[in-house]
């Protein structure tokens, strides 16, 4: 439910608790997942490689259902995500026809899955919670329809939301997080309890993930401090950092990964901040840290990730274009990030 301000209707000036108006706008979703006459200006204008569009209230025997969440208002350093579900759409040579065969295996997960788009959720710019909520109410349709909700973000505030959601529908599941932050914050640095580096805390603290649940590959860099280390290490979460990686290599992480994630949980999230990568192959994000790992790291990774475990959601955040500069490089990689998860899930059905 959208809330407007409007000016007092007795011509007075400021605004009385009784003129206050509420607009109904489906919970975020419009009736045309893509008409540009109603969806803010950044929002997306066709669906992700061609898939059909579908309403959240009409998704027939969808497997898969991308939407994206256009929200920045958590970034707490370089905003600009709200833009990242359009470019990530956007940004593909190959024809918008919805059918994408695999080069190594041949299979075309956009068909296999039966995935389909329903554009990005209305989302009230500046008003954290009312978004929270569409975004968390969306995902869990998507999820207690029988179908694998895939969120283009948006900043990483919207995880909380998004597995939460998940976790409603499918009980005790791992969350594999790729990052070169925690995101275990207590606070934004004003006090604020949502933002892009709080959601995995948000998670625990609330119950929806439990900590010895979390994996999380890629960490580096200069936060968290060790208070909140040492808060992570009695939560029980795993973290690979990058020096864990360079050491041992990612396929040993990954090997780790896989076995603790798969260990008694009912099922697997994935959370990809782009900005894991190292910047000289995708500066297009809000926190680039620099030493990351490769591209190629990643999509591998997650075709693996996403064949060997039982992915129920997934989301791909951070990407902001305006720092992507005009090769675009982040915004392929991270439409490219959606197809790898895509076709492992493919040939984890067919295999």
């Amino acid at each position: 439910m959208s809330r407007l301000l409007v000016a007092g209707l007795d011509g007075s000036s400021g605004v009385a608790t009784d003129t206050l108006t509420s607009v109904d706008f489906g919970g975020g979703q419009l009736s045309d997942p893509f008409d540009a006459s109603k969806a803010h200006a950044f929002a997306s204008r066709g669906s992700y490689a061609g898939v059909p569009a579908r309403n959240l209230d009409d998704l027939g025997d969808a497997g898969v259902v991308i939407i994206g969440a256009p929200f920045d208002w958590g970034a707490t350093y370089r905003a600009g995500a709200r833009f990242g579900p359009k470019a990530i759409r956007d940004t593909d040579y190959l024809g918008f026809d919805g059918y994408r065969p695999h080069l190594p295996t041949g299979i075309d997960a956009l068909g296999v899955l039966k995935v389909v788009d329903a554009g990005d959720l209305l989302l009230p710019p500046g008003y954290i919670d009312e978004s929270i909520d569409r975004i968390g109410d969306a995902v869990e349709t998507i999820a207690r329809h029988g179908a694998v909700p895939i969120i283009l973000g948006g900043d990483h505030a919207i995880t909380w939301p998004n597995a939460r959601a998940v976790a409603a529908v499918h009980g005790d599941i791992a969350l594999i997080h790729f990052d070169a932050h925690a995101d275990t914050g207590n606070t934004t640095p004003t006090g604020m309890l949502v933002g892009h580096g709080t959601p995995m805390r948000r998670l625990i603290e609330s119950g929806a993930v439990s900590g010895h649940r979390f994996v999380q590959i890629g960490l580096r860099g200069y936060w968290p401090g060790p208070e909140t280390v040492a808060w992570m290490e009695e939560q029980g979460m795993r973290t690979y950092p990058m020096s864990d990686i360079v050491e041992r290599g990612m396929r040993a992480v990954v090997d780790d990964a896989v076995a603790y994630a798969a260990e008694g949980a009912d099922a697997v999230f994935l959370s990809v901040d782009i900005d894991v990568v190292d910047p000289g192959m995708a500066p297009g994000t809000g926190t680039p840290e620099p030493g990351g790992i490769t591209s190629r790291e990643l999509l591998d990774t997650l075709r693996r990730l996403s064949r060997e475990l039982d992915v129920v959601g997934a989301d791909i955040v951070e990407v902001s274009p305006p720092y992507d500069g005009p090769g675009e490089i982040t915004a392929f990689l991270a439409n490219r990030c959606v197809l790898e998860i895509l076709n492992g899930m493919a040939e984890r059905k067919l295999l």
